[in-house]
């Protein structure tokens, strides 16, 4: 008796991998069935912000009727100075370029995913080991090339310089400004914002690609609080952010209170006045479970005296126009004891 044919259909299906981790009547995901591939012109990307057990991006390229996928954990990279890691997954359906929504917890990729980019691309160069191409995208323009490294590990590389030609990487370690003690408020109290100083440990948090890390006052690596970073990070996407502030107790809560921005989307904000920096982390909305943006108060000395005193806090005095002076003892800053 002769051998039974093989289905090449079967053999070929490049989403049968896609298929089998999903169950269609669980997600909100497109499973299509199994049929013949509609067939593109190979040159539409999307970029999918997916947040699951931990905060990724996922790249899709369209190409031979499927999306060919990589999760990039810490985003695609917008300076050719720094590679990231994109793990190879597996193919995606076309559909797929238009989803967003809630994968139910407990299915495979369960969490939220919306789209982050989207646009068309060209190919330069298309092998096992080597992906090269020029992205047309809202947020992501350029060219770039991905490369396989060791199984299922790519490094994706920005081949042209920074979109933005002011970007500036966010610094591996600064000192945190410090204030001179005053016994008293300045006379010209207009000059100064006024803020509440909540005697907890000084924290710098740098935040990349969804990820925090933490130094200390001093400018030296520390551990952060316990089940803090991860979500702040996460809370502030792809931008890149530098973030001054203490660790406290609020409420019987150890609280992240955050005092001042000191980086923002690749642009370092030292030689802006404290009143700008301030303006622009009030926009910034840094606000979750465990951390806040501190409240602060243009030319309002008297009252927030007042108000600390009566909580039996010491407070701050700010110049509006003055810079950050990293690792400095500034007079520009007066920490203002309550004890008169």
């Amino acid at each position: 008796m002769a051998a039974p044919k093989k289905d090449a259909s079967k053999k070929d299906d490049k989403l049968a991998d896609y298929r089998r981790k999903r169950d269609a009547a669980k997600t909100p995901e497109p499973v299509p069935p199994d049929q013949a591939l509609p067939k593109g012109d190979d040159d539409t990307f999307v970029i999918q912000e997916h947040h699951a057990r931990s905060l990724h991006w996922d790249l899709r390229l369209e190409r031979d009727g499927v999306l060919v996928s990589w999760a990039v954990p810490k985003g695609i990279p917008p300076d050719p100075k720094v590679n990231h890691l994109a793990v190879h997954t597996e193919d995606h359906p076309l559909e797929y370029a238009a989803f967003e929504g809630d994968i139910p917890q407990g299915e495979y990729g369960g969490g939220t995913m919306h789209i982050w980019d989207r646009g068309t691309y060209e190919t330069e160069k298309w092998s096992d080991r080597e992906v090269m191409i020029v992205m047309h995208g809202s947020r992501v323009s350029g060219k770039y090339v991905l490369f396989k490294t060791r199984g299922k590990n790519w490094m994706i590389h920005r081949m042209d310089p920074p979109a933005d030609p002011g970007f500036e990487p966010l610094p591996g370690k600064l000192q945190a400004m410090r204030p001179a003690q005053n016994k008293r408020l300045p006379r010209d109290q207009d000059a100064y914002g006024f803020e509440f100083a909540w005697g907890g440990r000084r924290l710098l948090a740098y935040i990349e690609g969804g990820r925090t890390r933490w130094t200390d006052g001093r400018a030296r690596a520390v551990d952060g609080p316990a089940g803090i970073g991860p979500k702040l990070g996460e809370s502030m996407g792809a931008r890149p952010v530098l973030l001054d502030g203490e660790l406290a107790q609020v409420e019987g809560r150890e609280t992240y209170l955050i005092f001042d921005l000191l980086h923002l989307d690749g642009h370092p904000l030292l030689d802006e006045p404290y009143e700008e920096r301030r303006r622009r982390l009030d926009e910034l909305k840094a606000n979750g479970p465990r951390w806040q943006t501190t409240p602060w108060f243009p030319g309002d000395g008297e009252a927030v005296r007042d108000a600390a005193h009566a909580q039996g806090l010491d407070y701050l005095a700010k110049r509006l126009d003055s810079p950050y002076e990293p690792g400095a003892e500034s007079d520009a800053w007066r920490l203002i004891s309550r004890r008169r």
